[in-house]
């Protein structure tokens, strides 16, 4: 009798697989089991009924019917998917040469799953796999090779490590006192230069203690700026954990502490506000004891200290404390190495291009010095320490504003000096052509079934945004609190967002694309805000993250009738800067348009980003102090709890209108 194949493929999940047959699958191989001589003691399928016999030359028998059997083993031929690898994201060009079929084939699959892309677009791992798995292919996640890692090897010998600055993050909850207790520290006044009590972007500071240097970073409270508190637990060394006596406990305390706790970081409580008549410290102690912070005084292994920013009390035992855990630690760095950092915040700078600010980590930084940062290649052509000041180098726990970049880095970044120029010059246009690829497979992609509903039923909104801010980080907040907000109603979408002011740009791509323009710490310029008034652009102005979440959530609940309508009133630009023993420092000004009046709000503008917001406290015209100054007219004026007034600046002045449903 001729032989006779029957097969079946098998799926990879199939229980009676053998080990070799396993073993077998994981090299590639196709396992077929043939149906062999009879056997006395094998049992065979139902006997074939009414088969004729076949000729015995012929080679390809058709199969015969096999008679209805309850539970038969099957004869059968198992083939496994052949195994391919892939990257976190894939053009569609490659994945197609990797599948061995024509890229419209792939592309056809795409168009199943809803999805329309073209040859170029880049596929993430998960979609790819499910394409993969429609034509026969099973994929494997390619480790990346650090190609886009980079380290030079250098000699550390221990005998060169020296003590260095402890690096302290102050955490805490929103206006629980963390700002205003490092300007005790720093006996400073940079309190009164933040927006309603919230520090607006993170700083980082030196101070110096008994002749001992303490480097301090200052995060924001809120947790919409998560990401960035974040960022600065894991560059620090000790946390102090500001906790107001008369306010214990809030969300925002428990999340410093997890964020403290996941880095390995020691915390030091300091409760604040304990000149309040309603401070409850020990009520504090006992809550913060329930999350695991248990005080040395009570058998514990956590530091507590009782301080009044407001007074200055308690900040030498903070300081003391400080210095002890810092001791205790022995924190060392090699500073005969190559320079290495991470960057805390970055912005763009008009006049001085993209700026950094790092914590360096280890070894020192040099003016002149080739470096890499995240996606860019540079070398340092300044360097500028935090209070103002140019040095020639930074050594380690310095924090140090670097100019020399070709673009704005991400805070979180690594900053390294390298020595191999041309390798690292590589290496950067590779990271730029990887977060390129990540971002597009990233985008939000146009599906059929969104494309069905939008036109059967126009129920689906998206909200397109575009957002500007004064520094890197405010934008990264401000993303991550509006995507917290979408629903399956309304989807969040951010088209543009940049460092730097609204330009006339931003108000052509708003327009184009139906998007509302968010300002964060920034203005637009005037031909922006005309062609936004002509073109019916929404553009919303803020200072304070907190009112532009609120602003957006009314939006979405039935967008936003708001109570309140911001109306210029005047405009003036700054000529002149006087500086008067007792009075502090004066402008002497050109008023633009409208009129310039004394004690109404006006916000300080220095190249399309706001400096400070205040109310105007007096102006003179020549010797005589006068309510007001009409267009066209020179004045002199000051404003409230600023000083660092600079030519070139512009003062605007506003009021808000009620708006009367």
């Amino acid at each position: 009798a001729s032989k006779t194949k029957e097969t079946a493929k098998v799926k990879k999940t199939g229980t009676n697989e053998t080990a070799d047959n396993k073993a077998a699958k994981k090299s590639g191989l196709k396992i077929v089991k043939k149906e062999e001589a009879p056997k006395p003691v094998e049992k065979k399928p139902a006997p074939i009924a009414k088969a004729k016999p076949q000729p015995p030359k012929q080679k390809h028998a058709t199969k015969a019917p096999v008679a209805p059997k309850p539970a038969p083993e099957p004869i059968v031929e198992e083939e496994i998917f052949e195994v391919v690898q892939i990257g976190e994201n894939t053009p569609v060009r490659d994945l197609a040469e990797k599948l061995k079929c024509a890229p419209n084939e792939v592309i056809k699959e795409l168009m199943a799953f809803g999805i329309l892309a073209n040859i170029n677009q880049t596929l993430n791992f998960d979609l790819a796999g499910k394409v993969a798995d429609k034509l026969g292919f099973e994929v494997e996640l390619l480790e990346e090779k650090s190609d886009l890692d980079f380290t030079e090897e250098e000699q550390d010998d221990t005998k060169d490590h020296s003590s260095r600055a402890p690096i302290v993050t102050i955490m805490g909850h929103v206006d629980h006192g963390k700002t205003s207790l490092l300007d005790a520290i720093r006996k400073t006044e940079v309190t009164k230069f933040e927006a309603g009590g919230i520090t607006q972007h993170i700083g980082a500071y030196q101070a110096h203690i008994k002749g001992l240097p303490i480097t301090f970073l200052d995060t924001p409270g809120h947790e919409a700026f998560t990401a960035m508190r974040a960022r600065g637990a894991q560059v620090t060394d000790i946390v102090v954990l500001v906790v107001a006596a008369d306010d214990g406990i809030k969300p925002q305390t428990r999340e410093a502490i997890h964020h403290a706790e996941a880095a390995g970081v020691p915390i030091l409580v300091a409760i604040n506000k304990i000149d309040k008549p309603d401070a409850k410290p020990d009520e504090v102690k006992k809550q913060l004891a329930d999350l695991g912070l248990l005080p040395e005084d009570w058998g514990g292994q956590t530091i507590y200290v009782e301080v009044s920013a407001l007074e200055g009390t308690g900040i030498d035992d903070l300081l003391e404390n400080l210095i002890l855990q810092a001791e205790v630690m022995e924190l060392k760095a090699n500073a005969k190495l190559r320079g290495k950092g991470v960057v805390i915040e970055s912005k763009l700078d008009k006049g001085r291009g993209p700026i950094a600010t790092l914590v360096i980590q280890n070894g020192t930084l040099k003016v002149g010095d080739p470096f890499i940062v995240g996606c860019y290649f540079g070398k340092v052509r300044a360097l500028v320490d935090d209070k103002g000041k140019k040095i020639k180098k930074a050594i380690p726990s310095t924090p140090v504003e670097v100019i020399g970049l070709p673009d704005v880095p991400q805070p979180g970044d690594q900053f390294m000096v390298v020595q191999d120029e041309k390798k690292a010059r590589q290496l950067s246009s590779q990271r730029l052509q990887q977060q390129r690829e990540t971002q597009l497979a990233k985008s939000t992609r146009i599906t059929m079934d969104d494309l069905h509903q939008q036109i059967i039923e126009g129920k689906i909104q998206e909200l397109n945004l575009i957002i500007k801010a004064d520094v890197q980080g405010s934008i990264h907040a401000v993303q991550e609190a509006f995507e917290n907000l979408a629903s399956k109603e309304v989807r969040i979408k951010c088209i543009h967002d940049a460092v730097g002011g609204i330009t006339e740009s931003d108000v052509i791509l708003a327009s184009a694309s139906n998007a509302i323009i968010i300002g964060f710490n920034v203005r637009p310029t005037d031909q922006a805000m005309k062609l936004a008034t002509r073109d019916q652009v929404d553009v919303r102005l803020y200072s304070i993250i907190y009112d532009a979440i609120n602003d957006m959530k009314l939006a979405m609940d039935g967008m936003l009738a708001p109570k309140f309508k911001e109306r210029i009133t005047g405009k003036a630009d700054v000529r002149e800067v006087f500086t008067i023993p007792k009075v502090g420092t004066i402008a002497g000004c050109h008023v633009l348009s409208g009129k310039i009046e004394r004690n109404v709000e006006a916000r300080l503008i220095r190249d399309s980003v706001v400096v400070y917001q205040g109310k105007i406290a007096s102006i003179r015209r020549f010797k005589d102090d006068v309510k007001e100054v009409a267009a066209g007219y020179e004045c002199g004026l000051s404003i409230e709890k600023f000083q660092d007034l600079k030519q070139g600046d512009v003062i605007e002045s506003f009021v808000m209108d009620e708006v009367k449903p």
